[in-house]
C-alpha cells in the first residue's frame, strides 16, 4: 500500500483536483472536501489542519456561505482587488 499523503499534500492535491473551471479554489463543503479528508484521515477534523496550513502561510481561506474556499497561495484573489474584480464581471468597471 502506498504511503499516505501529508495533510499539506492532501490538501494542495484536492484543491487542484476538486476545483472547477474558472474557479481557482474550492469550497470545503459543497466540493465533498471536508468528507473526503475524514475519510482520508480517519476521522480526523479537517477545520483544525486547514486553519494550521492558513496561519503557516501555506494555503489561504477565504470564509464563504456554508464553509471556506480554499486557495493554493498562488491561486488566491488579493484581498485588495476583489472589489474591483466584482465590479469588472458586473459590467460596472
Amino acid at each position: 500500500m502506498a504511503e499516505k499523503l501529508s495533510y499539506e499534500e492532501f490538501v494542495k492535491k484536492a484543491i487542484l483536483s476538486l476545483r472547477r473551471e474558472p474557479y481557482r479554489g474550492i469550497h470545503s463543503v459543497y466540493s465533498g472536501f471536508n468528507e473526503a479528508f475524514r475519510k482520508y484521515f480517519n476521522g480526523e477534523d479537517p477545520v483544525k489542519v486547514v486553519n494550521n496550513l492558513a496561519k503557516e502561510g501555506k494555503i489561504i481561506l477565504r470564509p464563504v456561505k456554508g464553509g471556506v474556499m480554499l486557495y493554493l497561495k498562488e491561486d488566491a484573489p488579493s484581498p485588495s482587488n476583489i472589489g474591483e474584480e466584482a465590479l469588472k464581471k458586473m459590467g460596472l468597471k
